[in-house]
């Protein structure tokens, strides 16, 4: 569970990279994108609110980074087929990945399990772990076209040790720990790919306010702050790192 939180990028340390984000139209997304895009990246913006991939998208252009592109897509309805059309657009955009960081994910509700309502797991499992690795596997042929790739799977410290009244967002990041054990050790064999799985921590975003309402926010690190950890993965120095565990922050002390 190494922290990179110290890790000091290059300026060009992602020029001429592809990288698709998800769930890149506010918080971490956000940050992400701008980071990669501000080190020499060509991003692609996914998400499920337009005006917002287009807010993120000015934003680097302002920036002088290069050209993104926006790519609307909503996981909750999206279909098999909707994630091979997407590999053949691309395909013809851009004829390889160098990077996927699946950050979308929705909370769904802390409660007892015993109060949970089925169609609300169905969802958070949907748009937290099904999605993304259907997503994955459309995309494989991408990113094994490219001679370093890096897939960074978003997980949680509750995907790491069950805790009371987290639900199906708990089990759907025990189950993205699981695939990325599982794809990780597929792809290790061919040495240009690897796949990590990485907990931001507790950060200031929307969801971490839904899920501690009475948190002071001036405690927690923004977005911007935990960008290190994210860069050194979608960089050339984590080669060699393959189905392993990160935080982007410390532990919390005492």
């Amino acid at each position: 569970m190494t922290c990179k939180i110290d890790y000091q990028p290059a300026a060009d340390l992602l020029d001429g990279r592809i990288i698709l984000v998800t769930g890149a139209g506010d918080g971490i997304g956000r940050a992400a994108a701008l980071a990669f895009a501000g080190h020499g990246a060509t991003v692609i913006l996914l998400g499920r609110t337009i005006a917002k991939l287009e807010k993120v998208y000015d934003e680097i252009e302002a920036a002088g980074g290069p050209q993104p592109a926006i790519f609307p897509l909503n996981f909750e309805g999206a279909t098999l087929k909707d994630y091979h059309d997407m590999a053949e657009t691309l395909d013809k955009e851009f004829g390889r990945l160098d990077g996927i960081l699946h950050n979308a994910g929705i909370l769904g509700r802390i409660t007892p399990f015993e109060q949970y309502n089925p169609e609300l797991w169905e969802q958070v499992m949907q748009v937290n772990i099904n999605g993304p690795i259907w997503m994955t596997q459309a995309l494989l042929p991408l990113l094994k076209s490219s001679p370093d790739a890096s897939v960074v799977f978003t997980s949680s410290s509750v995907g790491r040790r069950g805790r009371a009244y987290w639900g199906a967002y708990a089990v759907s990041k025990f189950a993205t720990e699981g695939f990325v054990e599982v794809l990780a050790d597929e792809v290790e064999h061919l040495g240009t790919l690897r796949v990590n799985s990485l907990n931001p921590g507790a950060t200031r975003t929307a969801m971490r306010k839904t899920a501690y309402p009475g948190e002071d926010e001036r405690t927690l690190r923004g977005p911007e702050e935990i960008m290190p950890t994210y860069l050194w993965l979608m960089g050339p120095e984590s080669r060699g790192h393959n189905g392993e565990k990160f935080d982007a922050q410390p532990p919390k002390r005492g």
